[in-house]
């Protein structure tokens, strides 16, 4: 009988003992933490919140919304979901799971028959799982976004001219204009856009009243500016269109929001009115699906994970014993990222105004350490080394491109010759310019450089825009010796007559 006493006292002071409280010093010290991240990588504003046992455990801003003016980021700041966007999708696509107007492995072509693949197998195989697990054998198409502006169907239409950059269901490459398709098949099943589904199905019951499925929808000041560092210099740059793959990364919210998000979701889809899914769809889309390359996020190096994989709009790896979901979203000068290690009940979500300020990692991983699992690990001072040493890398690769030119050489024909149009089914339109002793770089009236010789019929320098970086220009002769080809940051254009 004293046994039996013994093991229920156990089991009662189990839960207690999962549940120790925090203390405020433990979140003073946490606090003072984050803004030396904050400061160690010289990201102008951030926000943080982090949730355990289903309320807000910590929430804060932190510096300026812009380089150079006085407005603080507050915990009702505005910033860039970006990619974790995502998983905000998914969820949308799980409620129409649970309705039965689709499954996760229904063909894609029955609801988005536009939609073509290079091998017309793939476009009869292809699921709108595999549309959310990066594996359709499709390498990158960000160019339809970065070097144009088209709708959304015409980036279907033209992806039945991208070769596959590996087999079907074969590998993994991470894809947006994949979840651009799956926000289609939201908006033909629902009968409405996919900003008004999101608000709707989403964002109200769960008082999400800040949050916008786009940046065009916010209606106050309170928002961040994107940020990049050009030549040591950090300087706030334009917002970026609202793109037309919005499903794949466009809301934006504050941390006060997306807390009530986070928590939603480590519940198993729960809110205080009801679920957004079943538990059964909610436990579909954490279940790891397929396995991601280690070099897919350089903290891996550091972390060294047993496992790497993805599911449906979330990673997962394994942490000291436990399973991690988290994804990150970057967007031109934007950052976020998110995070859960669920046996713990814990969460966090991090916003950055700085082009790829990696601190984000390191609040991740230090909120697991801090408020879970215990540790002192500086993980700021961990992958601000890893970060330092890719940055000094990238210096060498430059250097090492540019000792490649060779000195004295020159265009084989006058730069006139090089003037002109170029088009490709694909890539759309480049237009050639002379300038001085110069060639001007047009492309789609997006993309817009203007270039010195560097050597042969290569011309290299930077983006008009300087934060894109440099670019190089390279062109082809015939066997007649007229310009055949423009290759331009790695897109090909031919010569129109």
């Amino acid at each position: 009988m004293m046994r039996l006493y013994a093991l229920l006292f156990m089991l009662v002071a189990l839960p207690t003992l999962a549940q120790k409280a925090i203390s405020p010093k433990q979140i003073q010290a946490f606090d003072q933490y984050a803004a030396r991240v904050r400061r160690d990588w010289e990201i102008p504003g951030m926000a943080v919140t982090v949730v355990k046992d289903g309320r807000v455990l910590f929430s804060k801003g932190y510096g300026v919304r812009e380089v150079g003016r006085p407005e603080p980021v507050d915990t009702q700041t505005l910033f860039a979901c970006a990619s974790t966007t995502k998983a905000m999708t998914v969820t949308l696509l799980g409620m129409l799971v649970d309705a039965g107007k689709l499954r996760w492995d229904d063909p894609v072509y029955q609801y988005l028959p536009e939609l073509q693949f290079y091998e017309p197998y793939v476009t009869r195989q292809v699921t709108i799982r595999d549309l959310l697990l990066h594996n359709t054998g499709v390498g990158g198409t960000d160019f339809f976004t970065s070097a144009m502006t088209i709708p959304a169907n015409e980036m279907f239409r033209r992806m039945v001219l991208v070769k596959p950059s590996y087999s079907f269901r074969a590998g993994y490459v991470y894809q947006n204009t994949m979840y651009s398709a799956a926000g289609r098949i939201i908006e033909r099943l629902m009968g409405k856009t996919w900003a008004e589904a999101m608000r709707e199905r989403i964002f109200q019951p769960l008082g999400m009243t800040r949050t916008v499925p786009k940046r065009g929808y916010i209606a106050d000041d309170n928002l961040t500016r994107p940020h990049v560092r050009i030549n040591d210099t950090i300087r706030a740059i334009p917002y970026g269109l609202d793109s037309e793959i919005g499903s794949a990364g466009a809301v934006w919210s504050s941390a006060d929001d997306i807390s009530k998000w986070v928590i939603c979701m480590l519940d198993s889809g729960r809110y205080a009115g009801g679920r957004l899914l079943t538990p059964a769809t909610w436990a579909e889309i954490f279940r790891p699906q397929t396995m991601v390359p280690d070099d897919e996020y350089a903290t891996m190096q550091v972390l060294k994970p047993n496992w790497f994989t993805y599911s449906l709009g979330w990673y997962q790896h394994d942490y000291r014993g436990h399973k991690v979901n988290f994804h990150t979203g970057s967007l031109s000068g934007l950052t976020a990222i998110t995070g859960q290690l669920p046996d713990e009940k814990l969460g966090v979500f991090v916003f950055g105004n700085l082009d790829h300020a990696e601190g984000r990692h390191a609040l991740l991983y230090k909120t697991f350490d801090w408020f879970a699992l215990g540790g002192t690990r500086d993980w700021s001072a961990d992958f601000k080394a890893l970060y330092d040493g890719l940055d000094r890398q990238r210096w060498k690769a430059e250097q090492a491109v540019s000792a490649q030119r060779v000195a004295d050489t020159k265009p084989t024909l006058p730069l006139l010759a090089y003037a002109g149009t170029y088009t490709s089914p694909l890539y759309g339109e480049a237009t050639v310019t002379v300038t001085g002793d110069r060639l001007a770089f047009n492309v789609n009236n997006v993309l817009t450089a203007t270039l010195p010789h560097w050597h042969y019929d290569t011309f290299r320098g930077a983006y008009d825009k300087a934060w894109y970086g440099k670019v190089m220009a390279q062109f082809t002769l015939n066997p007649a010796g007229r310009i055949q080809t423009l290759s331009f940051d790695g897109l090909t254009f031919g010569r129109k007559p």
